[in-house]
């Protein structure tokens, strides 16, 4: 039997959810670079701004669901609901970050070492989920290629560097965002590159990261016996007819309901009337696990990543050789990625990221003072960061704003392994999952 630990890797690395339909956004999406549009908070015209960098880290899209809620009647996750697009068809290769052979991929086999009802495997990228993503890089390729003439019409390696994380949803949504942004335009194939599980920093790494495991892992068996959520979730599992003895939370049952509601599928009639709470429910787990008022969980959690987004906009700044071609790094992530960098960010809306959100960082320079800014969207809706003076934020006011989460990689490492004088709260742990 899995260790509770592994089980824990796989949810947290995974991703666990979407939004409601109810729930999706209507507003247009904004695409500031026009030169009509002007920033909200300042009046001032984008025309003033030139382009330098973009980068998006990007939830996934649409899939299956990680678990089947217990007790209820079962979803039909047969393999037609996975077909690939023609339209999302590209020629890719997966690597390790050095260019060489793909890194051994645990979670994932974890994934395929279970069958869902119909015949596929858990938590893996549907039809669906394919073409959000594909639409994802359309709605990019209109920014950057069609309102302004950033990027080049078709893939260049120069100018665009992929990397995910090593799971089989995220690799395939960044090869579909690449089809949507390009076109299937092509002369070379597009380089995906991806790193072990045991170092990768794109989402928190209970696995990896030793003081992440004992700082905070505990919090999420913890986070289902806070009182107001411990009460609601005695009464769904009395509502759904699910014994008491199954192990179950609101963060489960969220994934599995917004999963089928997603595709179709039928759900539990008795769940109609409780979409509102299992939202809500979740997503006051997911702030106790992610605890924002604790500077370091989210350097644990997120802030390798952090310093990586800084650290690429640092050497466009200062003209480094080694990247002077590029323009747009593309990170396929997750929304256990989006939700605690949205928190250091300080903009996290108390709502669960829905399968292919996007955080995207543009890095501008003003075209006379020669000074720059960066400008923040989620979901394609601008971002007044705190601690900026402006949507367009001074870089030096951004940098000093994510200065308490950002945190060097090797400094990461060197923490995560280092001996420190915290009780180990691991046996709290034993009844989660």
């Amino acid at each position: 039997m899995r260790s509770w630990w592994t089980r824990l890797s796989v949810l947290s690395a995974a991703g666990l959810g979407s939004t409601f339909w109810w729930q999706k956004k209507t507003e247009p999406v904004q695409t500031d670079l026009d030169s009509s549009k002007t920033s909200p908070s300042s009046g001032q015209s984008s025309s003033q701004y030139e382009l330098k960098l973009v980068q998006v880290l990007f939830r996934h899209g649409a899939r299956t669901p990680l678990k089947s809620i217990p007790d209820v009647l079962e979803a039909q996750w047969v393999p037609e609901l996975l077909e690939v697009p023609a339209h999302t068809k590209i020629d890719y290769v997966v690597t390790d970050l050095q260019g060489g052979p793909r890194p051994p991929a645990p979670v994932e086999d974890g994934y395929r070492a279970k069958t869902l009802t119909g015949g596929t495997y858990p938590g893996q990228l549907t039809t669906m989920g394919m073409q959000q993503m594909y639409d994802l890089g359309v709605r990019l390729r209109k920014q950057y290629i069609q309102d302004v003439a950033f990027l080049t019409p078709s893939f260049n390696h120069k100018e665009v560097y992929i990397r995910s994380t090593n799971i089989v949803r995220t690799i395939e949504s960044a090869k579909c965002l690449v089809a949507g942004l390009f076109q299937q335009k092509q002369t070379d194939i597009v380089p995906i590159f991806t790193v072990e599980a045991e170092r990768e920093v794109f989402y928190p790494n209970y696995y990896g990261c030793k003081l992440l495991k004992l700082r905070s892992g505990y919090r999420w068996a913890e986070s289902s016996t806070l009182p107001d959520i411990a009460s609601d979730l005695r009464s769904i599992q009395s509502a759904l007819g699910i014994q008491s003895h199954q192990r179950l939370d609101f963060i489960l049952i969220r994934d599995d309901m917004v999963a089928r509601e997603t595709h179709g599928l039928p759900c539990p009639a008795v769940l109609d009337s409780w979409r509102a709470r299992v939202e809500q429910r979740a997503v006051d787990m997911i702030y106790h696990i992610f605890d924002p008022s604790n500077r370091e969980i989210l350097q644990l959690c997120v802030g390798p990543f952090l310093h990586i987004l800084l650290s690429n906009m640092e050497m466009k700044v200062q003209g480094s050789a080694l990247d002077e071609d590029r323009k747009l790094f593309l990170y396929s992530v997750h929304d256990t990625t989006l939700m605690p960098c949205l928190m250091a960010l300080g903009v996290f809306d108390m709502r669960w990221p829905p399968y292919a959100a996007d955080i995207t960082l543009e890095l501008h320079q003003h075209r006379q003072t020669k000074q720059y800014y960066v400008k923040i969207s989620y979901i394609g809706q601008d971002q007044k960061i705190p601690g900026c003076s402006d949507v367009y934020c001074p870089l030096g006011e951004f940098k000093q704003a994510l200065a308490m989460y950002a945190l060097p990689e090797e400094s990461y490492h060197t923490l995560c392994n280092s001996k420190q004088d915290v009780p180990d709260q691991s046996p709290r742990t034993t009844s989660r999952l």
